[in-house]
C-alpha cells in the first residue's frame, strides 16, 4: 500500500511508537490521523508535523469515542491503513502481597488493549472497504501492536500477557475474513523498546535491561517499529502474519 497521498490512523501516537509512526507516514508523503487520550502532547506533536497530520482525543475502547475518529477521516481524506499502538502495561501479580490481582485492573488492560484494537480494527475496515481498490487490488492495511509478553509473559504480566496474547490470536481469523475486500491485517510483537515509560527509568536500569537483548544489546528504538510499519505497508505478500521485534530476545520469569 502506497503511503504517499493517502490517510492512515495512529493510535497511541502522542509519544513512543505510535509518534515515530506518525513522523514515518509524514515523511513518506501521507497523511496522519493522530489519536490518543494525552491532548496536550498529541496537538503539540501534529503541530511539530505540519499540515499532513491532523490529532484527535479519544478512548479507543469506547464504540463512540472511536467513531469520531472515523468520522473525521471521512471528512478528511482516503484512508488507506491503521496502526493500533495505544496501550497499557500494568504489573500487578495474581495473588501479591495486598490480595489478589484486583478484577478491574485485568478488565481494563483486556479492555483498552484487545478490544480497543478491535473497536478501531472493524471500524476501520468498514470505512477502507468502500475505497476503489489500487493496482494490486488491495484497498488497505491493518496493523495491531502485541508484544513478546504475549508469547513469554513474565511474572507480573498475567492482564497484558492475556491482552495481547488475544491481539496475535485475532490476526488471522481478521486477515482470511478481509481477505475478499482487499485488506491486509498484521501484527507486530516488539521487545524491549524505548518506550516513554522505560525511558524514564534511572541510565544503568535502562542499560541493564539492554543487555538481556541478544543483538543488538539494547533497547529497540522507536523508528524500527515505523521502520517495520513502512515494509508491511509495502510488501503486498505480507498478510496474517505477527512479527516479533525484538533482537532475538526470550524473556525469562521475572
Amino acid at each position: 500500500m502506497q503511503i504517499k497521498d493517502n490517510l492512515f490512523i495512529v493510535t497511541g501516537a502522542a509519544s513512543g511508537l505510535g509518534a515515530a509512526t506518525a513522523q514515518m507516514i509524514v515523511d513518506e508523503g501521507g497523511k496522519v490521523l493522530m489519536v490518543d487520550l494525552n491532548s496536550e502532547a498529541g496537538e503539540e506533536y501534529a503541530r511539530k508535523l505540519g499540515a499532513q497530520a491532523k490529532f484527535i482525543s479519544a478512548d479507543v475502547s469506547s464504540e463512540d469515542s472511536a467513531m469520531e475518529v472515523f468520522k473525521l477521516a471521512k471528512e478528511w481524506g482516503t484512508l488507506r491503513g491503521l496502526v493500533n499502538c495505544a496501550g497499557i502495561a500494568p504489573a500487578v501479580k495474581v495473588l501479591g502481597k495486598d490480595g489478589p490481582h484486583p478484577l478491574s485492573t485485568f478488565s481494563k488492560t483486556i479492555q483498552v488493549n484487545l478490544i480497543g484494537s478491535f473497536n478501531m480494527c472493524r471500524l476501520a475496515a468498514e470505512l477502507i472497504a468502500n475505497h476503489s481498490p489500487n493496482a494490486d487490488n488491495e484497498r488497505g492495511v491493518l496493523i495491531n501492536t502485541a508484544s513478546v509478553a504475549a508469547y513469554e509473559g513474565q511474572i507480573g504480566q498475567a492482564a497484558y500477557a492475556a491482552s495481547k496474547g488475544g491481539v496475535v490470536a485475532m490476526v488471522i481469523p481478521m486477515a482470511r475474513e478481509l481477505a475478499k475486500q482487499g485488506i491486509r491485517v498484521l501484527g507486530i510483537a516488539p521487545g524491549i523498546m524505548e518506550t516513554p515509560m522505560l525511558m524514564s527509568f534511572p541510565q544503568h536500569v535502562q542499560d541493564a535491561l539492554g543487555q538481556t537483548v541478544p543483538f543488538p544489546q539494547r533497547m529497540g528504538k522507536p523508528q524500527e517499529y515505523a521502520d517495520l510499519v513502512r515494509y508491511m505497508f509495502s510488501n503486498h505478500y505480507l498478510n496474517g502474519e505477527v512479527i516479533r521485534l525484538d533482537g532475538a530476545i526470550r524473556l525469562t520469569a521475572r
